[in-house]
């Protein structure tokens, strides 16, 4: 189930705590969070990007199922791969993940501006 927004984030930063554990966590935008469907990880990253510019400093990270171009294919014996696509889980294309990238980069920013973090310029 999807498990990225600010409650679900909450209750696993609860358990990490409870566990003595830094209540930290890398979010994965693909898979369930994005219901299989690797373009949805484009709103879910989007989602998180707004936690973090709210000013959730648990999350730490996201991952994205990207490649150089968009959607998956078969391996066939015989047939020619076609370049720079997956061929294990479908993923956002380059042109797509570049900003999502910035989108996050922003929300950090953002997160570390109304801080006041040294690093803010970072």
């Amino acid at each position: 189930a999807p498990n990225y927004h600010a409650a679900d984030i909450d209750a696993a930063c609860r358990l990490l705590a409870d566990a003595g554990l830094r209540p930290q966590v890398m979010v994965d935008v693909s898979h369930a969070n994005s219901s299989k469907q690797h373009r949805r990880q484009i709103e879910v990253a989007a989602d998180l990007a707004q936690q973090i510019a709210a000013g959730d400093a648990r999350i730490f990270g996201v991952m994205i199922e990207s490649h150089l171009h968009e959607g998956r294919q078969d391996i066939v014996p015989g047939q020619p791969l076609a370049w720079g696509v997956s061929v294990t889980d479908a993923c956002i294309g380059f042109e797509q993940t570049v900003p999502v990238l910035d989108g996050l980069a922003a929300a950090v920013r953002a997160r570390r501006s109304a801080r006041g973090d040294a690093q803010a310029g970072r």
